[in-house]
C-alpha cells in the first residue's frame, strides 16, 4: 500500500479519517493528483473529462508548482509527493510562529505612544516594579482566576510580603500557568527555584522561543515592559481587550508548544534522527545518513513519536519543530 493510500485510511485519536488536506491540498489539487497516479498516460483533457473538472489546467498547474506533477503530466511517487508537502507546511508553521511575534511590535508602539505623552486608550503605565506585582495581586485578590506568566528569567529573590499572598492564592485555587525561556534555567539554583512552584501549583514550562515579560491575570488584563530595553521603566497595564485577546492566544500556543520541566531535550542521535527524517525519502537512505541500521533508526522514530504524542511521522515533524528541535 502506497503513503498517500496509508495516509487516506490513517485516523486521527478523535476517529476522523486523513486525507491529503492535512498535507494543505485542496480536494481538487487531491482529485486530480490521485488520478494521475492510476493513469499513467493520459493527457489534461482526458482528466478534465473523466474527473468532470472544468478547471483541470489550472489545478494541474497548481500541482505542477507544488512539484507534484511535471511537464507531461507523470505524478510525482507517493514518497517524493509527501516529502515536498511536509517540508512546506512545516516551512508555513515556522513562518505562522514567526508572524505571532508581530504581538510585541504592537507592544512597542503603545510604549512609544506612552513616552511621547499621546493618549493610549485602556493603557495605563504604572512606574515602579513593586507598584506592579502589588497591583497583580490585588486583582488576583478580588477575582483569584488565572494568571499567565512569561519570563525572560527566573526570580530567585521574592520576599515574604509577595510570596505568602500567592501562595495563598494558589491554595484558594488560582490557576497559574509560568512560561520561562530555556536559558532561565542555566543554574541549578533557578531550576530548583522553577521546581519548587511548580510543586504547589504554579506550573511551569520551558520554551525555545522568543520571550518578552508578559503577565494576564484572569484574562482581561496584561501587563507588560514599558520599556523592553530597560527593566526598570515599569510596566504599562492593558485592558484593552482585544489587544489582551492577541496576547493570550499568543501565550497559549507557546504554552503548547513548550515542554514540561521533566521533559527532556532529545539528545544528540535523536535530533540527528529527526533531521535525517525530513531529509530522506526512505528509512534505508535516512538510516545510512546516520550510519545505523534501519531497525536503529525506526526505533528512534518510534521514541520520538512516542515522546511527543504524535500518530504519524507527519505530526511528529510538526510537533519536533513547535518544541524547537528542528
Amino acid at each position: 500500500m502506497g503513503v498517500c493510500a496509508r495516509l487516506r485510511r490513517r485516523r486521527h485519536a478523535g476517529g476522523t479519517a486523513v486525507s491529503l488536506a492535512i498535507l494543505g491540498l485542496t480536494a481538487e489539487q487531491e482529485r486530480l493528483y490521485r488520478y494521475l497516479l492510476r493513469s499513467v498516460r493520459t493527457d489534461v483533457d482526458t482528466a478534465g473529462a473523466e474527473l468532470a473538472m472544468p478547471n483541470v489546467r489550472s489545478v494541474a498547474a497548481q500541482l505542477r508548482a507544488l512539484g507534484l506533477v511535471d511537464d507531461t503530466l507523470t505524478a510525482t511517487s507517493p514518497e517524493v509527493a509527501v516529502d515536498l508537502l511536509v517540508r512546506r507546511r512545516l516551512e508555513q508553521t515556522r513562518r505562522r510562529l514567526g508572524e505571532l511575534t508581530l504581538a510585541w511590535d504592537v507592544l512597542t508602539e503603545l510604549a512609544e505612544e506612552h513616552r511621547s505623552g499621546r493618549t493610549v486608550q485602556m493603557v495605563e503605565h504604572i512606574p515602579d516594579g513593586t507598584a506592579v506585582v502589588q497591583r497583580i495581586l490585588r486583582l488576583l485578590t478580588d477575582e483569584p482566576g488565572e494568571l499567565l506568566h512569561l519570563r525572560e528569567r527566573v526570580l530567585l529573590a521574592t520576599t515574604e510580603s509577595t510570596t505568602a499572598p500567592f501562595t495563598g492564592l494558589l491554595a484558594r485555587g488560582l490557576r497559574s500557568r509560568t512560561l520561562v525561556a530555556l536559558r532561565a534555567l542555566e543554574t541549578p539554583e533557578q531550576e530548583a527555584h522553577a521546581r519548587r512552584w511548580h510543586a504547589v501549583g504554579d506550573l511551569h514550562r520551558v520554551t525555545t522561543e522568543p520571550v518578552r515579560q508578559l503577565a494576564l491575570v484572569n484574562r482581561t488584563v496584561a501587563f507588560v515592559q514599558a520599556d523592553p530595553a530597560d527593566p526598570r521603566a515599569g510596566a504599562l497595564q492593558i485592558r484593552q481587550s482585544g489587544l489582551v485577546a492577541i496576547l493570550v492566544d499568543l501565550f497559549d500556543g507557546m504554552w503548547s508548544r513548550a515542554r514540561d520541566l521533566d521533559d527532556p531535550s532529545p539528545s544528540p542521535i535523536e535530533r540527528m534522527v529527526l533531521h535525517a527524517l525530513t531529509r530522506h525519502d526512505t528509512d534505508d537512505a535516512a538510516a545510512r545518513s546516520l550510519n545505523i541500521s534501519v531497525r536503529k533508526f525506526r526505533a528512534h522514530v518510534a521514541d520520538l513519536m512516542s515522546r511527543v504524542g504524535a500518530t504519524t511521522r507527519f505530526q511528529a515533524g510538526l510537533l519536533a519543530k513547535e518544541r524547537g528541535w528542528l
